[in-house]
């Protein structure tokens, strides 16, 4: 059999005209504005409009601690989506945005993959419509406003040394992280150190992710905190007049994107919060969308449970009052063999023992979601065909030992005929009660959230603030913040804070070395290890293998 690539497969489908995906899914006419035939905006408006349908079934798709292995979470809820669609129920998916950076960088991008995508996946996985440019400008044009304000005399008295906001791009730069900007004389700016976020770690990504509305948008982005002034006061984007025009740039931006999966399915695919730095979900108005178009709405959160899914049910869905009836946990048993110690050009061979040392990572996860959170959820194996059938049973024993089914997951290799198995048990799913609660309540102070979630979803036991992040802690405290939840910035790699800790480990701490609020997104974000928010690009980057010919047509993407 020949291998295609992801992108051979995505360019050989015949994608229906958008507006025929739109009519199937039940969006008027009215509410789509075109960008070309295959990829739409659908006005947030709509929602008033379907205000008394009820809403559909939430599912969120998350998945075990990430390995050089590969977990499959888009690719997964892609093939769900079209396998409940398979078996004869409305589903429509909801996945976020792919950044630039991890595309041209290792990760790759987040369009799913196999049979199992969606498309198109080029236009998807580079520019789309334009809705992280629109984020990097509002953010920048903030930036912009704040120096300028400075330079103009400084009537808000904004001390240089404590300003919180950084410029943004949307790429893996780290030349870029620390710099000194404003140099060259007085007519050039005021110097001062300075620094780049990657655009899917801007505090403008997270509050459009957010916002309902313009007016809901407005507000957010006036609350953001830029900077201190001489006497500690924070200084805000309103402070500075520049709400409105940061709006301006991001009024289409507002609007989710809707295009479709191989098999037609709709998809709506909008904002793109990193997991490890920031909230890791996808717009809560194209969330909304979802439910409200199909009797079941399939949607992931970034990276693994600890991460993404933690911070889905613990802000977006406090939030925007959002109940899931089902979660999806992802794991391969390649994955967990690399958690049992199993170096990565060894993962083909049967391990038994291995997988037995990693299985506790995912079955930690599952305790979460079960016990933790009070939700229903089954593990989807994402299929290989070198797993054997005595690892797959040792996966389905353990799963059974907790009460929790296991589902085999074909759909790279079969799309959504694939995913029936897992369909079906989503569906029983969705039908029992759960007991749906988050990890912890917002009245506890700043260090008793972290606490909680260190101990409760980590496993760690405990929690240290640096002597900087103490001061911070009650600074904010002062300033009102300490009933906001929590936003972890943490490694992907690892339960704890230290990447090389595989599996489920134990009798480690986990050290918050800064506290920062995010007041328009209305989440503290707590710096853990030592993750940065600005990647960089590994030795040998995914761009020097993409390339167009002479008709348009892209290759190297995946």
């Amino acid at each position: 059999m020949e291998f295609k690539t992801d992108i051979e497969i995505a360019q050989a489908c015949e994608p229906k005209h958008i507006r025929d995906v739109a009519a199937a899914a039940g969006v008027d006419e009215k509410y789509l504005e075109q960008y070309g035939n295959y990829k739409a905006k659908v006005d947030y408006r709509m929602l008033k409009d379907l205000a008394d349908r009820p809403d559909g079934k939430l599912v969120l798709v998350t998945a075990i601690t990430p390995t050089p292995a590969g977990e499959g979470k888009t690719t997964t809820s892609v093939g769900l989506a079209d396998g409940l669609r398979k078996i004869g129920k409305n589903a429509v998916v909801a996945l976020r945005e792919p950044s630039l950076g991890p595309v041209f960088g290792v990760k790759g991008g987040a369009a799913g993959g196999g049979h199992a995508q969606v498309i198109p996946m080029e236009d998807i996985n580079l520019h789309f419509t334009g809705d992280f440019h629109a984020i990097g400008a509002a953010n920048n044009l903030l930036a912009a406003m704040l120096d300028n304000h400075i330079q103009q005399g400084n009537a808000l008295a904004i001390d240089p040394k404590q300003i919180t906001w950084k410029r943004a791009v949307d790429m893996n730069d780290r030349q870029l992280r620390h710099i000194v900007d404003g140099l060259g004389g007085r007519m050039q700016g005021v110097p001062r150190e300075d620094g780049f976020d990657i655009t899917v770690a801007s505090e403008v990504m997270a509050v459009l992710c957010l916002a309902s509305d313009i007016a809901d948008l407005k507000a957010r982005l006036a609350r953001i905190i830029v900077a201190y002034t001489y006497d500690g006061r924070p200084v805000t984007a309103h402070d500075l007049k520049a709400e409105g025009a940061m709006a301006a740039l991001l009024k289409d931006a507002l609007k989710p994107n809707l295009v479709q999966t191989l098999e037609g399915t709709p998809a709506f695919i909008h904002g793109g919060p990193f997991a490890n730095i920031a909230h890791g979900c996808n717009s809560v108005t194209a969330t909304r969308m979802a439910l409200k178009l199909g009797d079941y709405a399939v949607t992931e959160a970034g990276f693994a449970a600890d991460l993404g899914a933690e911070k889905f049910l613990d802000i977006k869905c406090r939030m925007a009052g959002l109940t899931p009836s089902a979660v999806v946990i992802v794991a391969t048993v390649r994955a967990l063999k690399y958690h049992g110690g199993v170096p990565k050009a060894d993962l083909n061979q049967e391990n038994l023992e291995a997988l037995e040392k990693g299985l506790p990572n995912l079955l930690q996860h599952v305790d979460n979601i079960k016990n933790v959170f009070g939700l229903p959820c089954v593990v989807a194996v994402n299929a290989f065909p070198t797993d054997t059938k005595a690892e797959l049973e040792l996966v389905e024993a353990k799963c059974r030992e907790m009460g929790v089914n296991v589902a085999l997951s074909e759909v790279w290799a079969k799309g959504g005929e694939g995913g029936t198995a897992l369909a079906e048990e989503v569906v029983r799913l969705c039908e029992l009660p759960n007991s749906f609660r988050p990890s912890y309540e917002l009245e506890l102070s700043i260090e008793e959230k972290l606490e909680t979630i260190c101990r409760r979803i980590y496993r760690a036991d405990g929690v240290v603030l640096t002597p900087g992040a103490k001061k911070q802690a009650r600074k904010l405290t002062e300033l009102g913040f300490d009933k906001l939840p929590i936003c972890m910035a943490k490694t992907q790699y690892s339960f704890s804070d230290d990447a090389s800790l595989l599996g489920a480990p134990k009798g480690f701490t986990v050290t918050v070395r800064e506290l920062k609020v995010s007041a328009g997104a209305g989440f503290i974000v707590a710096l853990t290890g030592d993750i940065m928010t600005m990647p960089g690009l590994p030795k040998s980057p995914a761009a020097e293998r993409i390339d167009v010919d002479e008709n348009g047509r892209i290759s190297g993407l995946f």
